[in-house]
C-alpha cells in the first residue's frame, strides 16, 4: 500500500526521523491558513507547495513550487489543486493523462541557513530478494536526477546489506555516514538518521522507504525533505492506523473493486485475461500466454474458494478491460472441485450475457472429468483444454 508524502513523513517522524515539517491542505484557503500556521511555528521565510499524488517526479511536472509570500502560496495552490499532473511515473508516463491533484502539502523551507552549504543525498531501504537481506541504498548525488545518476554513474550509488537476524549494526550506520562524505556534527546526525530510518522500516512493516532528497543543512542538521513509503499489504492487520491511510482514488479502480471482493488482481498491459488459483500457477499461466504469442492482461488469483460467485466477479473484472481479446481460465481442483468451477464459468457466462471474447477453460484435478462434461453440455462457446500445450495452441488460434 502506497502512502502520500505527508502520511509517510508522519510515520517517519513517529520513529524519530527528522522531517521537513508541513500540513496537508485540500483547498486554497486551507493552504494559506496552514502556511500562516507554519510560519508562526517554524519561522520559515519561504513556503514549499507540493502536489500529493502516488508518483515521483512531481517537481519536473510542475507539482512542486516555492512561494516567497502568502500571495504566492495562494497562487501556487490554485494552480496545483485540480491539475492533471503528468510525470514520468504517472500512468502512461509523459504521454499519459497524468493524475488529478486533490491534496497538497504546505511545507517549510529547510534549505537555510547558508543555502550554498546544503547538500542533497539519496537514501532508500528495501528488500534485496536475491540476497534475502534488507538493503540500504544511498548516494551523495540526491535530487531530481537520481535516475540519471544510477544509469550513467552507478559507482556513485552504494548498497549496504542488513542481515534481518542481526539488524542494523553500529559500524554499518557509521560506514554509510562516512561514505556520504560527512564529518563532525553532520556525521553524528546522519548516523542517528540512518538508525531511526531503519527502525521505521522494520517496525512499520514497510516494503520500501525512499527519501530523495535527504539534506544536510547549512547548520549540519539531517532532514528528510521528501518521503515515499510503501507498507506491505499482508501486514496491515497489525497496523489498522496505517490501513486507514489508504487512498483508493490513487489506485486502479479495477484493483480496488477486486480487493473489495477479496480477489488478488493486478492489471497489466496485455491482451489475454487470465483467471487462476494459486500464485505459482498464475505465473506459469502468464508464461504460457507469452509463449503463445499473447501478452497477459492481468494477474487474477481467485484462491482456494473459486465458487460460482467468485468466478463471475472475476469475469466481470477481466472484461472491464477493453484491451482483453481472450480469456484463459486455468484452475487446478485441489481444495476446490473442478466441477464447481465449471458450473461457475457457466453461471457467469449466463449472468453476464453475451461475452464477445473467446474463453479457453482448462480445469484439472478433483472432478476434472465431470467439469469437462458440464462445459461440453452447456452449449456455450467455450474452448476446453486438457493439457498446457493444448491451451497454448488455443490461445494462438483465437488471437490469430
Amino acid at each position: 500500500m502506497n502512502l502520500h508524502e505527508y502520511q509517510a513523513k508522519g510515520i517517519l517522524s513517529s520513529f524519530g526521523v527528522p522531517i521537513q515539517r508541513g500540513y496537508m491542505a485540500t483547498t486554497v484557503d486551507e493552504a494559506v491558513e496552514n502556511a500562516k500556521k507554519l510560519i508562526n511555528e517554524t519561522g520559515t521565510k519561504f513556503i514549499i507547495v507540493k502536489a500529493q499524488i502516488h508518483a515521483g517526479g512531481r517537481g519536473k511536472g510542475g507539482g512542486v513550487k516555492l512561494a516567497k509570500n502568502l500571495e504566492e502560496v495562494r497562487e501556487h495552490a490554485s494552480n496545483i489543486l485540480g491539475m492533471m499532473l503528468i510525470t514520468p511515473q504517472t500512468p502512461g508516463g509523459l504521454k499519459g493523462k497524468g493524475k488529478l491533484v486533490s491534496k497538497i502539502l504546505i511545507a517549510e523551507d529547510v534549505y537555510v541557513p547558508e543555502y550554498d552549504q546544503c547538500k542533497e543525498f539519496y537514501i532508500s531501504i528495501l528488500m534485496d530478494r536475491q540476497k534475502r537481506m534488507n538493503a540500504i541504498i544511498y548516494s551523495t548525488e540526491g535530487g531530481m536526477n537520481i535516475e540519471d545518476v544510477a544509469e550513467k554513474t552507478p559507482h556513485l550509488v552504494h548498497k549496504e546489506h542488513i542481515d534481518p537476524a542481526l539488524g542494523l549494526q553500529e559500524f554499518q550506520a557509521r560506514k554509510i555516514a562516512f561514505n556520504l562524505g560527512l564529518s563532525g556534527a553532520a556525521f553524528k546526525n546522519m548516523y542517528k538518521f540512518i538508525k531511526s530510518l531503519y527502525k521505521a522500516y522494520t517496525s512499520s512493516d514497510a516494503s520500501l522507504i525512499e527519501i530523495n532528497p535527504v539534506i544536510k543543512t547549512g547548520d549540519d542538521r539531517i532532514i528528510a525533505v521528501d518521503a515515499k513509503v510503501s507498507i506491505e499489504d499482508n501486514s496491515l492487520y497489525r497496523h489498522p492506523d496505517y490501513a486507514a491511510m489508504r487512498d483508493e482514488s490513487e489506485e486502479d479502480p479495477t484493483e480496488v473493486e477486486a480487493k473489495k471482493v477479496d480477489l488478488n488482481y493486478v492489471k497489466l498491459d496485455g491482451n489475454v485475461g487470465c483467471m487462476v488459483n494459486g500464485a505459482g500457477l498464475a505465473m506459469a499461466t502468464m508464461d504460457l500466454i507469452k509463449q503463445s504469442g499473447g501478452s497477459p492482461a492481468n494477474f487474477l488469483d481467485v484462491g482456494g474458494t473459486a465458487d460460482a460467485e467468485r468466478v463471475e466477479k472475476g469475469f466481470r473484472i477481466i472484461l472491464s478491460d477493453p484491451n482483453v481479446k481472450a480469456i484463459l481460465v486455468n484452475i487446478f481442483g485441489g481444495i476446490v472441485r473442478a466441477d464447481r468451477v465449471a458450473q461457475g464459468v457457466i453461471d457467469a457466462y449466463n449472468n453476464i450475457g453475451e461475452i464477445k471474447v473467446p474463453i479457453i477453460v482448462r480445469l484439472r484435478g478433483t472432478n476434472a472429468e465431470e467439469a469437462r462434461e458440464l462445459i461440453e453440455k452447456s452449449g456455450l462457446k467455450v474452448h476446453y483444454a486438457v493439457e498446457f500445450q493444448e491451451a497454448a495452441d488455443l490461445i494462438s488460434q483465437v488471437l490469430s
